[in-house]
């Protein structure tokens, strides 16, 4: 189980299948307000040397952006997808789980902004994200878009 709020019709691809879902990043929570997630570190989200690759991070944080914008514009007709992503890696992580909270400093009527932190099992920050989300009319002719 995903965690994800249902999106009326159903999901285009099982949440299992999809980059999220086989990284394995878990949903505990998913507001217009706040959004927070965790990951265990496995090798599928380790670079070659051990420590956590960033694009994990980048992924993880874009997700949950994307996923708290269309909780709030979805109702209206919208979605929301990623325009732009800036993370920053602060502190190596090897092993455990990472915990994700995101809050937008934006809600705008074509973008929303939010920046998400990432920390360790001790607490400390591990990498911070901005990450930038188009909002879009869903329209049933454009596949991801619905």
């Amino acid at each position: 189980m995903s965690g994800l709020p249902e999106i009326p019709g159903g999901d285009i691809v099982p949440y299992a299948e999809t980059l999220d879902g086989t990284l394995g990043f878990e949903v505990h929570q998913v507001t217009p307000e706040r959004v927070v997630g965790s990951v265990r570190v496995t090798n599928a989200i380790r670079q070659r040397v051990g420590l956590m690759h960033g694009g994990a991070y980048a992924a993880f944080a874009e997700m949950l952006a994307s996923e708290g914008t269309v909780a709030a514009v979805f109702p209206q007709g919208m979605i929301g997808v990623g325009l732009s992503n800036d993370s920053k890696f602060l502190r190596p992580v090897s092993e455990g789980t990472i915990t994700a909270t995101g809050t937008p400093i934006h809600r705008g009527r074509t973008t929303w902004v939010w920046d998400v932190t990432f920390t360790d099992e001790a607490g400390r920050t591990c990498a911070v994200s901005r990450v930038t989300i188009a909002v879009r009319e869903r329209r049933d002719d454009r596949p991801g878009l619905r």
